[in-house]
């Protein structure tokens, strides 16, 4: 009976039906991360300058904006057992990765102190670190809506345990990631004695990325 339970308030977190407005597409989080990723891979395949970087990227956003309304969502999600909450935080992290690259590349797209070779390293490590949170979040679906019954409960949880961590590990890798590329832009913008530039674009005053 738990794991029944457990099971369905997972599929509901994994495919949430709609209860604002009528025209909500159904999501499914695997799918989405999935397409953020394959548009992030666009930017390294394809871009040799600014322009195309730009229009790449243009992309990502696209299918990001998509899939906010679901994050939103499920964020608004409360009184889940223990085991659902965690499967909650797991998907919401894969949801943060993705705005994290989302809202910082834009950023540096507007940067100066950035070149286009160095645009699409740059995109090209966000591509590693968004492939590792998509197929993590690609095995959590597995795991919480497989009927394989030689699973018990107790193995079950500690997949999505490991799942969990993982996804957060790279959540703080992407964190890091991000403002160490940040703080290239800073020393650069201070050689230059122009550095509350890239503190107006990157963040307030309060917020520190080297």
């Amino acid at each position: 009976m738990k794991n029944s339970i457990i099971t369905t308030v997972m599929i509901i977190l994994l495919a949430i039906t709609p209860f604002a407005k009528a025209q909500f597409v159904v999501t499914d989080p695997a799918n989405l991360a999935s397409g953020i990723l394959n548009s992030a891979n666009e930017i390294v395949q394809t871009s040799s300058t600014v322009s195309n970087v730009v229009k790449n990227f243009n992309e990502v956003k696209k299918v990001y904006e998509q899939g906010k309304e679901y994050y939103d969502k499920l964020k608004a999600v409360n009184n889940l057992v223990k085991d659902a909450r965690k499967v909650q935080q797991t998907v919401l992290l894969v949801g943060d990765v993705s705005e994290m690259y989302v809202n910082n590349f834009g950023k540096m797209l507007n940067d100066p102190n950035f070149n286009a070779q160095e645009l699409t390293a740059i995109a090209n490590g966000y591509s590693t670190l968004l492939n590792e949170s998509t197929e993590l979040l690609k095995e959590l679906k597995q795991i919480v809506t497989s009927t394989n019954l030689s699973l018990n409960d107790k193995e079950r949880m500690e997949i999505i345990d490991r799942v969990y961590k993982e996804v957060k590990d790279y959540h703080n890798l992407v964190r890091y990631y991000t403002n160490k590329n940040i703080s290239v832009s800073y020393l650069r913008a201070k050689k230059q004695n122009n550095a509350q530039r890239v503190l107006n674009l990157y963040g307030t005053v309060n917020q520190k990325y080297w």
